[in-house]
């Protein structure tokens, strides 16, 4: 089958582009052929950078060069404001197109919230209407569009997938940590994540653990959210255990950013909005605990994997935090846990052969028995 993206794409420092790397390698490894239409500064093979998101002619310049790949399907991964300005107009263009030339579309929602704004409404009221199918991560999104805009079977409900791969070895080792119950906190630094909730308590772990350490592996987009993280720092620096805290600043590539996460024993998620994260499959892709909020795609993916502990007030998130570090028996068992949900529910491999059946759910003409064959050079991903 040949599958064209419309996604961002690495390097671009995204979500989306490195869930549709993932989901990319994962569709190649089953012998697919795979392209990718991305903005201005994606790279890699037979991925086509070639529009600025807020250009006027965005749907024009993906369409026309995307068909003439022959795509089997296209695959839109949405998110608000990757396709243009007034939450992503431009996708209702594409999508049109698409439907114009009998192109079937799959659209992945990457974003739904419990509700929406106007703008939203309308932008994903042609989503649904004009996508051959639309792909969400979990159940209560599914429900969410079904409220919005009545019952369908266009809807397919597909985890976030899980990179297959084993820890860093002597991961403490190479970031100077060695002989220290690792907590950490990693990610974009934003309000809505939450990391100042455990700044403020971790004076009170420090009481009850000895040996603890607080490591915070974070970055930013430029200037974004700048006075949340002025006001992190400000609490980060004042903090009366602020030498058992450690900073990490960088870019952190791939091999980085694992090396980071295999050196954590509990990494704390205490987000106050969100739909699903990223971070959170790179922690079980790791094998690494977690101590999550109460948001409910965290409550019914940790019910699902029983690789965490959940806080449903923000009282919780001390004695689940310490319940994890001293009890060595309960974080061997979400380790297990991880590794046995990874293996058998939601690693790539797992996810990719899901999405092959809902693009051939849509593809329209009668292959029957027919057999895709694609054999990539030696070499190739």
């Amino acid at each position: 089958m040949r599958i064209g993206f419309v996604s961002t794409y690495p390097p671009i420092e995204c979500g989306i582009a490195s869930y549709t790397e993932s989901l990319n390698i994962a569709l190649r490894k089953l012998q697919n052929e795979t392209f990718v239409m991305s903005q201005f500064g994606a790279e890699g093979e037979d991925v086509f950078a070639l529009c600025h998101p807020e250009s006027p002619t965005f749907a024009s310049d993906i369409f026309s060069i995307s068909v003439r790949m022959t795509p089997d399907v296209m695959h839109i991964q949405h998110e608000y404001g990757l396709y243009g300005s007034q939450r992503g107009v431009e996708i209702i263009e594409l999508l049109l197109r698409y439907r114009l030339a009998g192109v079937p579309i799959v659209t992945t929602l990457h974003t739904v919230d419990t509700e929406f704004s106007e703008q939203e409404k309308i932008i994903l009221k042609y989503i649904m209407e004009e996508s051959s199918a639309v792909i969400v991560h979990e159940e209560c999104q599914k429900d969410t569009l079904q409220r919005y805009f009545g019952p369908s079977e266009k809807i397919h409900v597909i985890e976030h997938g899980v990179r297959e791969l084993a820890p860093i070895p002597d991961a403490k080792a190479k970031l100077d940590v060695e002989g220290k119950k690792v907590i950490m906190l990693c990610g974009y630094f934003r309000r809505s994540k939450g990391f100042h909730k455990i700044l403020d308590i971790f004076p009170e772990i420090c009481q009850k653990e000895e040996d603890v350490l607080l490591v915070m592996a974070g970055k930013s987009r430029n200037i974004e959210f700048a006075d949340y993280q002025r006001d992190l720092f400000t609490r980060l620096h004042q903090s009366p255990v602020v030498d058992r805290i450690l900073f990490l600043r960088g870019q952190f590539p791939q091999y980085t950013f694992d090396t980071i996460v295999s050196a954590a024993d509990v990494v704390v998620l205490p987000y106050e909005k969100g739909a699903q994260s990223g971070i959170l499959s790179q922690c079980f892709a790791l094998g690494r605990p977690v101590v999550v909020s109460n948001l409910p795609a965290f409550k019914v993916i940790i019910e699902r994997s029983g690789g965490g502990l959940i806080c449903e007030r923000d009282e919780d998130y001390v004695p689940n935090i310490l319940k994890v570090l001293s009890d060595d028996s309960l974080r061997r068992q979400l380790q297990s846990n991880i590794k046995q949900y990874v293996e058998e529910k939601a690693g790539w491999s797992y996810i990719a052969r899901q999405h092959i059946r809902v693009y051939q759910s849509v593809i329209k003409v009668p292959y029957g028995k027919a057999r895709y064959v694609y054999f990539p050079e030696p070499g190739d991903q």
